[in-house]
């Protein structure tokens, strides 16, 4: 990796209001630096431009764009201050959204399809009035970028809010007819949009380099998955913004890290200080949600960066800094057995996000691989997120969850990893054809035995939900599926799909039909009709090393959790990995994630037991932190093993060698233990 991330990142926004004297009035260098030292932290993105569209320092080129309340230059005075210290400050510049520029220039702003100036009402709070960046607003910001290279030293930037937009500006639509476009198709313009954004993106990106080629330098869109997988080379290192609490949630961050850890770049993952989301002034995070955010980036060989935001007069609250240092002391001890770790995953699930790559995060279903992420880290299972430009040939499984459409190159690749031993698992519409009109992989062992029901208004039932199970079918696994679940029928509260079995391939599920479906014509209690006991054709079939489920699994455990989706899921797996590489026996809240380090000869087992609930009705929360003791740990590993060790403390475990595996127990987890095996 050329660019090398610090361990210990702060974001510390500053969107400040002109409606706000002093800024900057009670700032002090050293006060400032000393207060990030001590809470160990070594980079802080600082700005230079913010949301509001102020600068924070004595420009000469832009002067109207001062906050005209600064009370000192803010900005110079922070970088030399955490310079001083060792630590690294890279700059923070807004790009799509910069309030005074969108009110002073409207024809820079992205026009919406309807002929809207994208944003809030005249008389709506809120700063989100896009700029679009196929508009001369591009020359501007780069004459800022350039003063500031000028003017300041530069660690690197932080592009904010940078992302392809639907837009029907004057610039845009002449752009898309001289490409042979059609402005008045929505995929159209998402093609000129995309089309715009790497534009912007390289060329940005080769303008830094040109004046500072050691400048870091990174795109902000609030997630990071396929889609950035074209324009990798403008970026010099990932970061993945990810507050649980702040709408992302506690699965984005997994499912974005095991994806981008997969594309050979550093990477960091940020959470926030705050109690709810960016500008929430004065709220806290429970010390022990803080914790497993950041040992969860580690455990996922990530970098950890927290958000913050500075008070307007320019101090750094102390509080703040005491909750993220004792937590900063904690990942400064851990990181011998994270630098330069390498994740050790066997199975490869496929992400649906990449056939939706054209929508905006907004529009994409990320149920299926939610629910797929969620099974897997439950059951431990070493993985990684991936897409079809992955080499498949890192995995011993590869999972295609719910609805990744399979065709052309990706159908002859998974041919191939099929033919070359490689075992598979989809679900529902999962290898069939982008229109899910027929199966691409004869390895599915099934085909298409028609498409089923229409609801009233005339849509295919299946894989929908309805408030009252309307469509509901039940499976009745055999003996081969059914460990840890009783033999009776289990219901499916989604429709799958309706196929028939290939001649040779075995049936380890049956799917048997309700009585009836649930219309105003007829229907039976609350929600669906129970089972017929009438098998109407295979749930979930298998042939050779494939096994295909009829079901949107994933999507159902996202969304309900039944224990009976998982268990049959990972009842599957077991047929096709009968002896994964890491097997804990723990509760399924507890996170097991092996790395390797090799450049020290050795695995580092992260086991994390922390439990998020649902305490208010916005989001989950993590408050306590129960303790765990005698856990049983078994690794499969390629040599003998000399000694198995609790670090950082340092404490020898006992442990023997079966075979290629390693057993031992783990006294006891509270919250993060890390075991080294060397």
């Amino acid at each position: 990796m050329p660019y090398e991330l610090p361990f210990r990142q702060i974001h510390l926004d500053f969107h400040t209001s002109e409606a706000i004297d002093g800024i900057g009035a009670d700032f002090d260098p050293q006060t400032f630096a000393d207060t990030l030292a001590r809470a160990h932290v070594n980079s802080i993105n600082i700005f230079a431009l913010g949301h509001h569209g102020w600068i924070y320092f004595d420009s000469k080129r832009f002067p109207e764009a001062v906050h005209p309340h600064l009370d000192t230059e803010l900005l110079p005075q922070q970088i030399e201050a955490c310079h001083a210290r060792g630590i690294k400050a890279p700059l923070y510049v807004s790009v799509q959204t910069n309030e005074m520029l969108a009110q002073r220039h409207p024809e820079w702003r992205v026009v919406t399809a309807d002929g809207r100036l994208y944003g809030p009402a005249p008389y709506e709070d809120g700063f989100w009035h896009l700029l679009c960046l196929n508009t001369p607003y591009v020359d501007h910001l780069k004459a800022f970028v350039d003063e500031v290279l000028e003017t300041l030293p530069v660690d690197g930037f932080w592009f904010d809010i940078v992302d392809a937009r639907d837009c029907s500006c004057r610039y845009c639509k002449e752009g898309m007819l001289a490409k042979g476009l059609e402005p008045s198709r929505t995929e159209d313009r998402m093609q000129y949009a995309t089309q715009v954004l790497h534009t912007f993106v390289r060329d940005m990106t080769d303008f830094v380099h040109a004046r500072s080629p050691e400048a870091l330098i990174f795109y902000n869109a609030g997630h990071v998955g396929p889609r950035h997988r074209p324009m990798l080379d403008a970026f010099t290192h990932l970061e993945l913004e990810s507050l649980p609490s702040g709408g992302w949630g506690y699965l984005h961050f997994p499912i974005t890290a095991r994806y981008t850890r997969t594309l050979g770049m550093d990477f960091l993952g940020m959470t926030g200080k705050f109690h709810t989301s960016w500008g929430d002034f004065h709220s806290f995070k429970n010390p022990a949600a803080l914790e497993f955010e950041c040992f969860h980036m580690l455990a996922l060989t990530a970098k950890v960066c927290v958000g913050d935001q500075l008070h307007p007069r320019g101090v750094l609250d102390p509080a703040t800094y005491e909750l993220i240092g004792d937590v900063y002391a904690s990942v400064k001890a851990k990181e011998p057995w994270c630098a330069g770790a390498e994740p050790v995953a066997e199975i490869g699930v496929l992400t649906p996000e990449e056939f939706a790559s054209g929508a905006h995060r907004a529009e994409i279903d990320f149920r299926p691989i939610m629910g797929a992420v969620r099974m897997l880290q439950e059951g431990k299972h070493q993985f990684d997120v991936i897409d079809s430009k992955s080499d498949f040939n890192h995995y011993r499984v590869l999972v295609l969850p719910d609805r990744v459409p399979v065709e052309g190159a990706l159908a002859q690749k998974l041919q191939a990893f099929v033919d070359a031993g490689g075992a598979l698992i989809a679900t529902f519409a999962s290898g069939m054809n982008a229109a899910e009109t027929t199966f691409a992989l004869d390895e599915l062992g099934v085909s298409l035995a028609g498409e089923g029901p229409r609801d009233p208004q005339g849509d295919l039932v299946r894989g929908k939900e309805y408030p009252s199970h309307n469509y509901a079918e039940y499976l009745l696994p055999r003996e081969s599926l059914r460990e840890g679940l009783p033999a009776t029928e289990h219901v499916m509260y989604i429709r799958g799909m309706l196929v028939k079995a290939q001649p040779d391939v075995e049936v380890l599920a049956d799917t048997v039909a309700p009585y009836f479906d649930r219309t105003y014509k007829h229907f039976c209690s609350h929600r669906q009709a129970p089972s017929s006991g009438r098998v109407s054709h295979p749930a979930t079939v298998q042939k050779g090393r494939v096994i295909y489920f009829s079901h949107p699994l994933f999507t159902q455990y996202q969304t309900k959790a039944p224990l009976w989706c998982k268990t049959l899921f990972l009842n599957a797996l077991r047929r096709l990995l009968p002896e994964p590489v890491v097997e804990v026996g723990a509760p399924s809240a507890t996170i097991a994630a092996l790395n390797q380090q090799p450049y020290e000869g050795r695995l580092v087992l992260h086991l994390l037991h922390y439990v998020p609930e649902r305490r208010g009705d916005a989001f989950d929360v993590i408050e306590d932190v129960f303790s765990l003791y005698d856990i049983p740990v078994s690794i499969r590993v390629a040599e003998t093993v000399k000694a198995v060790t609790l670090v950082p403390q340092g404490e020898a475990v006992d442990f023997q060698m079966e075979g290629e595996r390693v057993t031992f127990t783990v006294p006891r987890i509270t919250g993060h233990q890390m075991v080294e095996v060397t």
